[in-house]
């Protein structure tokens, strides 16, 4: 999160609370919004995801196709994991459904965030009241609801009952500080896509926000520094005691991982269960 917040009126309340304000909205914690969160985070962009925790890729029975796993990963582990990862690297995360965004100018009347804020967010969410989020760039990597950005006049195409938001290749939309990431951007609906293109837009994102950035890699102790280099920004050295210590802590978290089947029930497609989620039974 950035330093700064603003005060806003709850409506009808005649009270003041805070809005929080961030350099990246993530709106979407599926395979795509997640990874775009852990570059961006890492970084050092104050990043908080916005997610209804239906990302589709929790139906999948068993992910096969992904780098890493040979043996495959059950899909809402592999999802729980992308979150864990995404929080460790400092992204914070919402439980709630954006509903709208809107330009920061467009707050008629209102007070505004401080800062860089470009965008304002309302989020509903289950334990309150809707909430107002503040930034100044957002990804977006839903799918397939873009209602929310019809008061910024995105592009947006039509395909039948799907709807995919234009982009220049890279993630960009037609508006400036909005990007788009994943299947929405009408990427291959495929995880590893999803992950390879919610990294690509996070680093456009990261070039254009002129944050120093050369690209995120932990080096072995004097990669660069034996050959008379600086260390570029977003790079990192680290000691031979400091990388097996990491090893260690990342053996650790692995065995923890999958020490035992996941407990949330298999998923399958909304309309064939009594279940908003598709959750199916276990009986």
């Amino acid at each position: 999160m950035t330093d700064d917040t603003v005060r806003q009126t709850t409506a009808g309340s005649g009270t003041r609370e805070e809005m929080d304000s961030y350099d990246v909205l993530v709106v979407g914690g599926g395979v795509a919004g997640s990874t775009a969160s852990v570059f961006t985070a890492r970084a050092g962009l104050g990043t908080v995801v916005v997610d209804d925790g239906e990302s589709i890729l929790r139906r999948n029975a068993h992910l096969e196709n992904f780098p890493g796993f040979p043996a495959g990963v059950n899909s809402n582990l592999f999802t729980d994991m992308l979150e864990a990862q995404s929080t460790r690297n400092g992204a914070d995360h919402l439980d709630g459904r954006v509903t709208e965004v809107r330009r920061v100018e467009d707050e008629a009347g209102e007070e505004t965030p401080g800062g860089d804020a470009r965008f304002v967010a309302t989020v509903a969410t289950d334990e309150s009241d809707d909430t107002e989020l503040a930034a100044r760039f957002v990804v977006v990597a839903s799918w397939a609801d873009v209602d929310y950005l019809d008061g910024l006049d995105v592009d947006v195409r039509d395909a039948g009952s799907k709807r995919y938001v234009d982009d220049d290749g890279l993630g960009r939309t037609n508006v400036d500080g909005v990007y788009v990431g994943g299947r929405l951007a009408e990427r291959y609906h495929q995880a590893i896509v999803a992950a390879g293109h919610g990294a690509e837009v996070a680093i456009t994102l990261i070039h254009d926000s002129e944050t120093p950035y050369y690209h995120d890699w932990v080096a072995p102790e004097g990669y660069f520094t034996d050959r008379g280099r600086e260390v570029p920004p977003g790079c990192e050295e680290i000691s031979e005691t400091e990388r097996q210590a990491r090893e260690r802590e990342s053996i650790a978290a692995m065995q923890e991982y999958f020490a035992e089947p996941h407990p949330e029930p298999q998923r399958t497609h909304p309309s064939l269960v009594d279940d908003e989620l598709g959750r199916l039974s276990d009986e």
